[in-house]
Protein backbone atom coordinates (compact mmCIF):
# COMPACT_ATOMS: atom_id res chain seq x y z
CA UNK A 1 0.00 0.00 0.00
CA UNK A 2 2.63 2.70 0.72
CA UNK A 3 4.54 1.87 -2.45
CA UNK A 4 1.54 2.46 -4.39
CA UNK A 5 0.74 5.65 -2.66
CA UNK A 6 3.98 6.87 -3.03
CA UNK A 7 4.04 5.77 -6.67
CA UNK A 8 0.84 7.81 -7.37
CA UNK A 9 2.32 10.91 -5.21
CA UNK A 10 5.48 10.64 -7.26
CA UNK A 11 3.45 11.44 -9.91
CA UNK A 12 1.29 14.07 -9.56
CA UNK A 13 4.27 15.63 -7.86
CA UNK A 14 6.05 15.47 -10.99
CA UNK A 15 3.62 16.54 -12.94
CA UNK A 16 3.19 19.68 -10.18
CA UNK A 17 6.93 20.51 -11.35
CA UNK A 18 6.29 20.51 -14.66
CA UNK A 19 3.32 22.86 -14.78
CA UNK A 20 5.33 25.18 -12.08
CA UNK A 21 8.45 25.37 -14.64
CA UNK A 22 5.56 26.18 -17.42
CA UNK A 23 4.52 29.00 -14.86
CA UNK A 24 7.92 30.26 -14.77
CA UNK A 25 9.11 30.51 -17.83
CA UNK A 26 5.68 32.33 -18.77
CA UNK A 27 6.64 35.30 -16.10
CA UNK A 28 9.75 35.20 -18.08
CA UNK A 29 8.28 35.45 -21.62
CA UNK A 30 6.72 38.41 -20.19
CA UNK A 31 9.97 40.01 -18.38
CA UNK A 32 11.63 39.44 -22.29
CA UNK A 33 14.03 36.66 -20.94
CA UNK A 34 15.85 38.99 -18.83
CA UNK A 35 16.78 37.52 -15.56
CA UNK A 36 17.40 41.19 -14.18
CA UNK A 37 13.62 41.63 -14.64
CA UNK A 38 12.86 38.43 -13.86
CA UNK A 39 14.07 38.66 -10.78
CA UNK A 40 12.79 42.53 -9.89
CA UNK A 41 9.04 40.51 -10.61
CA UNK A 42 9.92 37.94 -8.31
CA UNK A 43 10.83 39.91 -5.61
CA UNK A 44 7.51 42.32 -6.32
CA UNK A 45 5.43 39.73 -6.11
CA UNK A 46 6.29 38.36 -2.78
CA UNK A 47 7.88 35.43 -4.32
CA UNK A 48 7.49 33.20 -1.07
CA UNK A 49 4.19 33.29 -1.04
CA UNK A 50 1.22 30.92 -0.52
CA UNK A 51 1.60 28.35 -2.72
CA UNK A 52 5.63 28.21 -2.19
CA UNK A 53 4.69 27.70 1.68
CA UNK A 54 2.66 25.06 0.64
CA UNK A 55 5.03 23.08 -0.76
CA UNK A 56 7.73 23.48 2.24
CA UNK A 57 4.45 22.79 4.73
CA UNK A 58 4.16 19.60 2.71
CA UNK A 59 7.90 18.84 2.76
CA UNK A 60 8.11 18.90 6.67
CA UNK A 61 4.96 16.89 6.54
CA UNK A 62 6.54 14.28 4.52
CA UNK A 63 9.58 14.30 6.61
CA UNK A 64 7.96 14.32 10.02
CA UNK A 65 7.32 10.63 12.13
CA UNK A 66 4.11 12.45 13.45
CA UNK A 67 2.26 10.81 10.83
CA UNK A 68 2.72 7.31 8.85
CA UNK A 69 4.43 8.01 5.07
CA UNK A 70 1.42 6.47 3.15
CA UNK A 71 -0.77 9.27 4.55
CA UNK A 72 1.93 11.64 4.24
CA UNK A 73 1.75 11.00 0.64
CA UNK A 74 -1.57 10.76 0.03
CA UNK A 75 -2.12 14.48 1.68
CA UNK A 76 0.45 15.56 -1.27
CA UNK A 77 -1.07 13.76 -3.94
CA UNK A 78 -4.13 15.53 -3.10
CA UNK A 79 -2.64 18.57 -2.30
CA UNK A 80 -0.37 18.64 -5.76
CA UNK A 81 -2.99 17.98 -7.94
CA UNK A 82 -5.65 20.47 -6.59
CA UNK A 83 -2.83 23.06 -7.21
CA UNK A 84 -2.51 21.63 -10.98
CA UNK A 85 -6.07 22.11 -11.32
CA UNK A 86 -6.07 25.43 -10.18
CA UNK A 87 -2.82 26.10 -12.29
CA UNK A 88 -4.46 24.86 -15.58
CA UNK A 89 -7.33 26.94 -14.96
CA UNK A 90 -5.83 30.08 -14.41
CA UNK A 91 -6.26 32.37 -17.18
CA UNK A 92 -4.17 34.95 -18.59
CA UNK A 93 -4.21 38.20 -20.88
CA UNK A 94 -1.29 37.38 -22.76
CA UNK A 95 -0.51 33.49 -22.71
CA UNK A 96 2.63 32.10 -22.93
CA UNK A 97 3.47 31.67 -26.62
CA UNK A 98 5.61 28.26 -27.42
CA UNK A 99 8.67 29.45 -29.20
CA UNK A 100 11.50 27.47 -30.23
CA UNK A 101 13.31 29.51 -27.07
CA UNK A 102 10.41 28.67 -25.02
CA UNK A 103 11.42 25.13 -25.33
CA UNK A 104 14.92 25.03 -25.21
CA UNK A 105 14.57 26.45 -21.73
CA UNK A 106 11.86 23.95 -20.69
CA UNK A 107 14.03 20.94 -22.18
CA UNK A 108 17.12 21.78 -20.23
CA UNK A 109 15.77 22.73 -16.81
CA UNK A 110 13.91 19.42 -16.89
CA UNK A 111 17.24 18.31 -17.76
CA UNK A 112 18.34 20.00 -15.03
CA UNK A 113 15.46 18.35 -12.79
CA UNK A 114 16.33 15.07 -14.37
CA UNK A 115 19.48 15.44 -12.94
CA UNK A 116 19.06 16.54 -9.67
CA UNK A 117 16.14 13.66 -9.04
CA UNK A 118 18.79 11.18 -10.58
CA UNK A 119 21.62 12.49 -7.89
CA UNK A 120 19.35 12.50 -4.83
CA UNK A 121 18.37 8.67 -5.35
CA UNK A 122 22.06 7.95 -5.68
CA UNK A 123 23.79 9.74 -3.23
CA UNK A 124 20.54 10.77 -0.46
CA UNK A 125 19.42 7.03 0.31
CA UNK A 126 16.31 6.99 -2.47
CA UNK A 127 17.12 3.58 -3.26
CA UNK A 128 16.13 2.56 0.48
CA UNK A 129 13.84 5.10 1.06
CA UNK A 130 11.14 6.11 -1.45
CA UNK A 131 10.44 9.15 0.18
CA UNK A 132 13.37 11.07 -0.45
CA UNK A 133 12.44 11.39 -3.90
CA UNK A 134 9.28 12.91 -3.25
CA UNK A 135 10.50 15.12 -1.11
CA UNK A 136 13.09 16.10 -3.76
CA UNK A 137 10.70 16.93 -6.04
CA UNK A 138 8.72 18.85 -3.28
CA UNK A 139 12.15 20.68 -2.93
CA UNK A 140 12.56 21.26 -6.92
CA UNK A 141 8.69 22.48 -7.19
CA UNK A 142 8.77 25.28 -3.98
CA UNK A 143 12.37 26.31 -6.02
CA UNK A 144 11.22 26.26 -9.54
CA UNK A 145 12.56 29.77 -10.47
CA UNK A 146 15.78 28.84 -9.38
CA UNK A 147 15.79 25.92 -11.52
CA UNK A 148 14.74 27.97 -14.56
CA UNK A 149 16.90 30.97 -13.61
CA UNK A 150 20.21 28.79 -14.10
CA UNK A 151 18.39 27.43 -17.15
CA UNK A 152 18.40 30.70 -18.26
CA UNK A 153 22.28 31.15 -17.20
CA UNK A 154 23.29 28.28 -18.69
CA UNK A 155 21.56 28.86 -22.67
CA UNK A 156 23.19 32.40 -22.51
CA UNK A 157 25.67 31.25 -24.95
CA UNK A 158 23.39 29.47 -27.17
CA UNK A 159 20.92 32.27 -27.44
CA UNK A 160 23.96 34.10 -28.00
CA UNK A 161 25.02 32.76 -30.51
CA UNK A 162 21.21 31.68 -32.15
CA UNK A 163 20.56 35.79 -32.32
CA UNK A 164 23.95 36.63 -33.90
CA UNK A 165 23.10 34.41 -36.56
CA UNK A 166 20.04 35.71 -37.29
CA UNK A 167 21.04 39.53 -36.64
CA UNK A 168 23.54 38.56 -39.61
CA UNK A 169 20.76 37.37 -41.81
CA UNK A 170 18.93 40.23 -41.48
CA UNK A 171 21.46 42.83 -41.77
CA UNK A 172 22.30 40.94 -44.94
CA UNK A 173 18.74 41.77 -46.34
CA UNK A 174 18.95 45.27 -45.14
CA UNK A 175 22.06 45.54 -47.38
CA UNK A 176 20.59 43.94 -50.33
CA UNK A 177 18.03 47.33 -50.53
CA UNK A 178 20.06 49.97 -50.31
CA UNK A 179 17.29 51.92 -52.29
CA UNK A 180 14.58 51.24 -48.93
CA UNK A 181 13.63 54.04 -47.16
CA UNK A 182 13.66 53.30 -43.41
CA UNK A 183 11.57 55.14 -40.76
CA UNK A 184 12.16 54.69 -37.11
CA UNK A 185 9.61 55.25 -34.58
CA UNK A 186 10.24 56.01 -30.95
CA UNK A 187 8.60 57.21 -27.85
CA UNK A 188 7.38 56.72 -23.96
CA UNK A 189 3.49 56.53 -26.33
CA UNK A 190 2.43 56.98 -28.81
CA UNK A 191 5.19 54.83 -31.23
CA UNK A 192 2.68 52.05 -32.37
CA UNK A 193 -0.43 54.37 -33.40
CA UNK A 194 1.81 56.81 -34.92
CA UNK A 195 3.39 53.39 -36.77
CA UNK A 196 -0.52 52.43 -38.26
CA UNK A 197 -0.99 55.91 -39.10
CA UNK A 198 2.35 56.55 -41.41
CA UNK A 199 1.49 52.91 -42.72
CA UNK A 200 -1.52 53.62 -43.86
CA UNK A 201 -0.76 56.61 -44.97
CA UNK A 202 2.45 55.69 -47.16
CA UNK A 203 0.96 52.73 -48.66
CA UNK A 204 -1.39 55.22 -50.65
CA UNK A 205 2.05 55.73 -52.35
CA UNK A 206 4.88 53.57 -51.62
CA UNK A 207 4.89 49.16 -50.39
CA UNK A 208 5.27 49.79 -46.76
CA UNK A 209 6.13 46.83 -44.67
CA UNK A 210 5.82 47.63 -40.51
CA UNK A 211 6.88 45.65 -37.87
CA UNK A 212 3.80 44.05 -36.27
CA UNK A 213 2.25 44.36 -33.66
CA UNK A 214 4.93 45.21 -30.64
CA UNK A 215 7.25 43.66 -32.43
CA UNK A 216 9.55 46.22 -31.16
CA UNK A 217 12.47 44.85 -29.34
CA UNK A 218 15.99 44.14 -31.61
CA UNK A 219 14.94 40.35 -32.23
CA UNK A 220 11.28 41.46 -32.95
CA UNK A 221 12.62 43.57 -35.22
CA UNK A 222 15.07 41.10 -37.00
CA UNK A 223 12.22 38.44 -37.01
CA UNK A 224 10.35 41.19 -39.22
CA UNK A 225 12.90 41.14 -41.93
CA UNK A 226 14.12 38.01 -42.02
CA UNK A 227 10.24 36.57 -42.37
CA UNK A 228 8.39 39.68 -43.80
CA UNK A 229 10.34 41.68 -45.66
CA UNK A 230 10.23 41.57 -49.88
CA UNK A 231 12.82 42.60 -52.45
CA UNK A 232 10.19 44.68 -53.38
CA UNK A 233 9.39 46.61 -49.99
CA UNK A 234 10.09 50.10 -50.41
CA UNK A 235 9.67 51.84 -47.30
CA UNK A 236 10.66 49.64 -43.52
CA UNK A 237 8.73 51.16 -40.52
CA UNK A 238 10.46 50.03 -37.68
CA UNK A 239 9.10 50.55 -34.32
CA UNK A 240 11.57 50.97 -31.59
CA UNK A 241 10.80 49.98 -28.21
CA UNK A 242 13.17 50.60 -24.95
CA UNK A 243 13.05 50.22 -21.25
CA UNK A 244 16.87 50.63 -20.53
CA UNK A 245 19.42 53.12 -22.12
CA UNK A 246 20.85 51.77 -25.47
CA UNK A 247 17.92 49.59 -26.81
CA UNK A 248 17.54 52.13 -29.67
CA UNK A 249 20.49 52.27 -30.03
CA UNK A 250 20.93 48.69 -30.68
CA UNK A 251 18.37 48.83 -33.15
CA UNK A 252 19.45 51.63 -34.72
CA UNK A 253 22.86 49.53 -35.39
CA UNK A 254 21.13 47.04 -37.06
CA UNK A 255 18.19 48.89 -39.16
CA UNK A 256 20.46 52.30 -40.26
CA UNK A 257 16.93 54.75 -40.24
CA UNK A 258 16.76 57.85 -42.76
CA UNK A 259 14.01 59.17 -40.82
CA UNK A 260 13.16 59.09 -37.38
CA UNK A 261 10.01 59.96 -35.15
CA UNK A 262 10.21 61.01 -31.81
CA UNK A 263 6.12 60.79 -30.23
CA UNK A 264 7.13 61.75 -26.54
CA UNK A 265 9.53 61.23 -23.60
CA UNK A 266 7.98 60.60 -20.40
CA UNK A 267 8.09 59.12 -16.88
CA UNK A 268 7.63 55.31 -18.51
CA UNK A 269 9.77 52.21 -17.30
CA UNK A 270 11.44 54.46 -14.55
CA UNK A 271 12.03 51.14 -12.51
CA UNK A 272 14.31 50.31 -15.01
CA UNK A 273 15.31 53.54 -16.43
CA UNK A 274 15.48 54.93 -13.20
CA UNK A 275 15.15 58.91 -14.31
CA UNK A 276 14.11 60.57 -16.94
CA UNK A 277 16.97 61.47 -17.94
CA UNK A 278 17.79 58.34 -18.72
CA UNK A 279 14.34 57.87 -20.70
CA UNK A 280 15.15 60.88 -22.74
CA UNK A 281 18.54 60.27 -23.78
CA UNK A 282 17.30 56.50 -24.30
CA UNK A 283 14.55 58.00 -27.10
CA UNK A 284 17.12 60.06 -28.82
CA UNK A 285 19.04 57.50 -29.66
CA UNK A 286 16.86 57.33 -32.53
CA UNK A 287 17.90 61.12 -33.73
CA UNK A 288 21.83 60.24 -32.57
CA UNK A 289 21.55 57.68 -35.22
CA UNK A 290 20.13 59.47 -38.31
CA UNK A 291 22.63 60.59 -41.14
CA UNK A 292 23.58 64.12 -42.01
CA UNK A 293 20.82 63.79 -44.92
CA UNK A 294 18.35 62.61 -42.53
CA UNK A 295 15.42 64.49 -40.87
CA UNK A 296 14.12 63.96 -37.22
CA UNK A 297 10.35 64.26 -36.39
CA UNK A 298 10.02 65.42 -32.88
CA UNK A 299 6.98 65.99 -30.64
CA UNK A 300 7.60 69.22 -28.76
CA UNK A 301 4.38 69.26 -26.49
CA UNK A 302 6.30 67.23 -24.03
CA UNK A 303 9.01 68.82 -22.03
CA UNK A 304 11.66 66.27 -22.27
CA UNK A 305 11.29 66.29 -26.16
CA UNK A 306 11.33 70.32 -26.55
CA UNK A 307 14.52 70.91 -24.63
CA UNK A 308 16.56 68.53 -26.15
CA UNK A 309 18.60 70.42 -28.69
CA UNK A 310 19.18 68.04 -32.64
CA UNK A 311 22.36 69.46 -34.45
CA UNK A 312 23.54 66.21 -35.95
CA UNK A 313 20.83 66.15 -38.99
CA UNK A 314 17.51 68.14 -40.09
CA UNK A 315 14.98 68.16 -37.13
CA UNK A 316 10.73 69.49 -37.42
CA UNK A 317 9.40 70.12 -34.58
CA UNK A 318 5.68 69.45 -34.06
CA UNK A 319 2.85 70.16 -31.72
CA UNK A 320 -0.83 70.96 -30.15
CA UNK A 321 -1.32 71.99 -26.99
CA UNK A 322 2.41 73.54 -27.46
CA UNK A 323 2.84 75.15 -30.86
CA UNK A 324 5.71 77.60 -29.48
CA UNK A 325 9.14 77.09 -31.39
CA UNK A 326 7.29 74.17 -33.08
CA UNK A 327 7.42 73.78 -36.99
CA UNK A 328 4.07 71.85 -37.78
CA UNK A 329 1.13 72.81 -35.36
CA UNK A 330 -2.28 71.85 -35.30
CA UNK A 331 -4.73 74.41 -35.65
CA UNK A 332 -8.95 74.62 -35.39
CA UNK A 333 -9.31 71.82 -34.19
CA UNK A 334 -13.10 70.12 -33.43
CA UNK A 335 -13.61 67.56 -31.20
CA UNK A 336 -16.93 65.38 -31.43
CA UNK A 337 -17.55 62.22 -29.97
CA UNK A 338 -17.60 61.16 -34.04
CA UNK A 339 -14.29 62.18 -35.03
CA UNK A 340 -11.87 65.08 -35.22
CA UNK A 341 -11.50 67.94 -37.37
CA UNK A 342 -8.56 70.35 -37.70
CA UNK A 343 -5.59 71.59 -39.69
CA UNK A 344 -2.14 71.51 -40.33
CA UNK A 345 -0.31 74.34 -40.75
CA UNK A 346 3.67 74.43 -41.30
CA UNK A 347 6.68 76.25 -42.67
CA UNK A 348 6.14 77.87 -46.14
CA UNK A 349 2.88 78.41 -45.94
CA UNK A 350 1.83 74.73 -45.63
CA UNK A 351 -1.60 73.86 -44.88
CA UNK A 352 -4.17 70.83 -44.94
CA UNK A 353 -7.66 69.99 -43.32
CA UNK A 354 -8.29 66.67 -42.64
CA UNK A 355 -10.90 65.02 -41.26
CA UNK A 356 -10.69 61.56 -39.61
CA UNK A 357 -12.53 59.07 -37.45
CA UNK A 358 -10.25 59.53 -34.57
CA UNK A 359 -10.96 61.15 -31.22
CA UNK A 360 -7.90 61.99 -28.75
CA UNK A 361 -5.23 64.89 -28.67
CA UNK A 362 -2.84 62.43 -28.76
CA UNK A 363 -4.22 60.71 -31.98
CA UNK A 364 -4.15 64.17 -33.59
CA UNK A 365 -0.66 64.47 -32.40
CA UNK A 366 0.47 61.01 -33.49
CA UNK A 367 -0.94 62.00 -37.40
CA UNK A 368 0.98 65.43 -37.47
CA UNK A 369 4.05 63.49 -37.21
CA UNK A 370 2.70 60.75 -39.77
CA UNK A 371 1.95 63.72 -42.18
CA UNK A 372 5.18 65.71 -41.83
CA UNK A 373 6.87 61.89 -43.07
CA UNK A 374 4.36 61.68 -45.90
CA UNK A 375 4.86 65.19 -47.35
CA UNK A 376 8.60 64.80 -47.06
CA UNK A 377 8.32 61.60 -49.04
CA UNK A 378 6.04 63.35 -51.89
CA UNK A 379 2.84 61.72 -50.98
CA UNK A 380 -0.09 64.04 -52.49
CA UNK A 381 -2.08 66.17 -50.37
CA UNK A 382 -5.27 64.93 -51.46
CA UNK A 383 -3.93 61.34 -51.26
CA UNK A 384 -3.08 62.41 -47.50
CA UNK A 385 -6.38 63.26 -46.58
CA UNK A 386 -8.41 60.41 -48.00
CA UNK A 387 -6.01 58.03 -45.93
CA UNK A 388 -6.40 59.75 -42.65
CA UNK A 389 -9.92 60.11 -43.38
CA UNK A 390 -10.29 56.27 -43.62
CA UNK A 391 -7.66 55.16 -40.65
CA UNK A 392 -9.50 53.02 -38.00
CA UNK A 393 -8.44 53.66 -34.86
CA UNK A 394 -5.93 51.07 -33.10
CA UNK A 395 -7.07 47.99 -31.41
CA UNK A 396 -7.01 49.15 -27.04
CA UNK A 397 -6.14 51.94 -27.95
CA UNK A 398 -8.42 54.96 -27.39
CA UNK A 399 -10.44 52.93 -29.61
CA UNK A 400 -14.93 53.89 -29.82
CA UNK A 401 -17.58 51.65 -30.14
CA UNK A 402 -21.14 51.74 -29.53
CA UNK A 403 -23.22 48.99 -27.93
CA UNK A 404 -26.45 48.03 -29.51
CA UNK A 405 -27.73 49.31 -26.12
CA UNK A 406 -26.86 52.53 -26.47
CA UNK A 407 -23.35 53.01 -24.21
CA UNK A 408 -20.59 53.92 -25.45
CA UNK A 409 -17.15 52.31 -25.07
CA UNK A 410 -13.53 53.89 -24.76
CA UNK A 411 -10.97 51.18 -25.08
CA UNK A 412 -7.36 52.35 -24.33
CA UNK A 413 -6.95 49.29 -22.28
CA UNK A 414 -3.85 48.52 -24.08
CA UNK A 415 -1.67 50.56 -21.54
CA UNK A 416 -1.78 53.73 -20.07
CA UNK A 417 1.19 56.80 -18.94
CA UNK A 418 0.39 60.12 -17.13
CA UNK A 419 -0.23 62.33 -20.62
CA UNK A 420 -2.29 59.58 -21.94
CA UNK A 421 -4.50 58.52 -19.25
CA UNK A 422 -5.37 62.13 -18.26
CA UNK A 423 -5.72 62.84 -22.05
CA UNK A 424 -8.33 59.96 -22.36
CA UNK A 425 -10.30 61.40 -18.68
CA UNK A 426 -10.49 64.65 -20.92
CA UNK A 427 -11.87 62.86 -24.30
CA UNK A 428 -14.80 61.21 -21.42
CA UNK A 429 -15.79 64.39 -20.15
CA UNK A 430 -16.82 65.95 -23.27
CA UNK A 431 -19.65 62.95 -23.25
CA UNK A 432 -22.61 64.34 -21.76
CA UNK A 433 -25.63 62.20 -22.98
CA UNK A 434 -25.14 59.92 -19.52
CA UNK A 435 -23.20 58.84 -16.59
CA UNK A 436 -19.37 59.24 -17.61
CA UNK A 437 -17.55 56.03 -16.12
CA UNK A 438 -13.88 55.12 -16.23
CA UNK A 439 -12.62 51.39 -15.27
CA UNK A 440 -8.98 51.61 -14.80
CA UNK A 441 -6.11 49.22 -12.58
CA UNK A 442 -4.13 52.75 -12.64
CA UNK A 443 -0.73 53.34 -14.01
CA UNK A 444 2.84 50.93 -13.44
CA UNK A 445 6.07 50.79 -13.81
CA UNK A 446 6.54 54.81 -12.55
CA UNK A 447 9.54 53.66 -9.93
CA UNK A 448 9.47 56.26 -7.04
CA UNK A 449 6.53 58.51 -8.53
CA UNK A 450 3.77 55.26 -8.52
CA UNK A 451 1.74 56.41 -5.79
CA UNK A 452 2.19 60.54 -7.01
CA UNK A 453 1.80 59.65 -10.43
CA UNK A 454 -1.89 57.43 -9.92
CA UNK A 455 -3.37 59.88 -6.86
CA UNK A 456 -2.97 62.92 -9.29
CA UNK A 457 -4.26 60.67 -12.19
CA UNK A 458 -7.15 60.00 -9.44
CA UNK A 459 -7.72 63.76 -8.56
CA UNK A 460 -7.96 64.21 -12.72
CA UNK A 461 -11.19 61.38 -12.46
CA UNK A 462 -12.64 63.16 -9.09
CA UNK A 463 -12.98 66.28 -10.92
CA UNK A 464 -14.31 64.94 -14.46
CA UNK A 465 -16.34 62.03 -14.19
CA UNK A 466 -19.38 60.51 -12.62
CA UNK A 467 -18.80 57.17 -11.58
CA UNK A 468 -14.68 55.30 -10.84
CA UNK A 469 -14.43 51.64 -10.64
CA UNK A 470 -10.64 50.65 -9.33
CA UNK A 471 -9.12 47.57 -10.41
CA UNK A 472 -7.05 45.71 -8.13
CA UNK A 473 -4.79 46.26 -5.30
CA UNK A 474 -1.76 47.32 -6.87
CA UNK A 475 -2.40 51.30 -7.25
CA UNK A 476 -5.61 51.19 -5.58
CA UNK A 477 -4.63 53.26 -2.57
CA UNK A 478 -3.37 55.95 -4.49
CA UNK A 479 -6.14 56.04 -6.58
CA UNK A 480 -8.82 56.37 -4.61
CA UNK A 481 -7.07 58.86 -2.63
CA UNK A 482 -6.87 60.91 -5.53
CA UNK A 483 -10.56 60.45 -6.83
CA UNK A 484 -12.02 61.20 -3.03
CA UNK A 485 -10.61 65.22 -3.78
CA UNK A 486 -12.82 65.45 -6.04
CA UNK A 487 -16.41 65.78 -6.82
CA UNK A 488 -17.58 62.37 -7.45
CA UNK A 489 -20.63 60.87 -5.02
CA UNK A 490 -19.09 58.38 -2.32
CA UNK A 491 -21.65 55.50 -3.64
CA UNK A 492 -19.97 56.46 -7.24
CA UNK A 493 -16.59 55.49 -6.41
CA UNK A 494 -15.93 51.40 -6.21
CA UNK A 495 -12.71 49.25 -5.61
CA UNK A 496 -13.15 46.17 -6.85
CA UNK A 497 -10.49 42.96 -7.02
CA UNK A 498 -11.19 42.09 -10.97
CA UNK A 499 -11.76 42.94 -14.17
CA UNK A 500 -14.89 40.35 -13.71
CA UNK A 501 -15.98 42.02 -10.45
CA UNK A 502 -15.92 45.41 -12.93
CA UNK A 503 -18.12 43.97 -15.49
CA UNK A 504 -20.88 42.62 -13.20
CA UNK A 505 -21.15 46.58 -11.43
CA UNK A 506 -21.40 47.50 -14.82
CA UNK A 507 -24.21 45.37 -15.95
CA UNK A 508 -26.15 46.61 -12.82
CA UNK A 509 -25.13 50.46 -13.17
CA UNK A 510 -24.95 50.60 -17.00
CA UNK A 511 -27.97 52.92 -18.56
CA UNK A 512 -28.44 53.82 -22.54
CA UNK A 513 -26.61 57.20 -23.02
CA UNK A 514 -23.51 56.50 -20.52
CA UNK A 515 -20.11 56.32 -21.79
CA UNK A 516 -17.32 53.43 -19.93
CA UNK A 517 -13.83 54.42 -20.44
CA UNK A 518 -11.70 51.58 -19.93
CA UNK A 519 -7.98 52.68 -19.14
CA UNK A 520 -5.42 50.60 -19.25
CA UNK A 521 -5.35 46.62 -18.63
CA UNK A 522 -2.65 45.41 -16.32
CA UNK A 523 -0.12 42.44 -17.94
CA UNK A 524 -0.56 38.96 -16.01
CA UNK A 525 2.67 40.08 -13.89
CA UNK A 526 0.72 42.84 -11.83
CA UNK A 527 -2.18 42.42 -9.64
Amino acid sequence: MISILVAISLVISGLYLIINFKHDIHMLQQNSYRIDRYWRWLKNSNMWNASEFIDMALLMLLMSTLMPSQIAALIIAIVAAVKIVYTLRRKFKKPLVFTKRVWRIYGTAGTLATLGYIAAIIFGGGVDNPLIPLAVLLIMSGLSWVIIMLTVVILTPVENAINRRFYNEAASILRSMPDLKIVGITGSFGKTSTKHYLHRILSETYDVLMTPGSYNTPMGVIRTIREMMKPYNQVFICEMGAKQVGDIKEICDLVHPHMGIITAVGPMHLESFRSIENVQATKFELADALPADGLAVINNDFEYCANRKVSNVNALRYAVSNPDNADYKAVDVQYTPYGTTFRIVGPNSFSIDLKTQLIGECNISNLIAAVIIAIKLDVPADRIQYAVAQIEQVEHRLNLKRTAGGVNIIDDAFNSNPAGSRMAVDVLSHFNTGKRIIVTPGMIELGDKQYELNKALGEHIGRNLDVAIIVGEYNRQALLEGVKTGQIAEENIHAVDSFNEAQALLARILQSGDTVLYENDLPDTFK
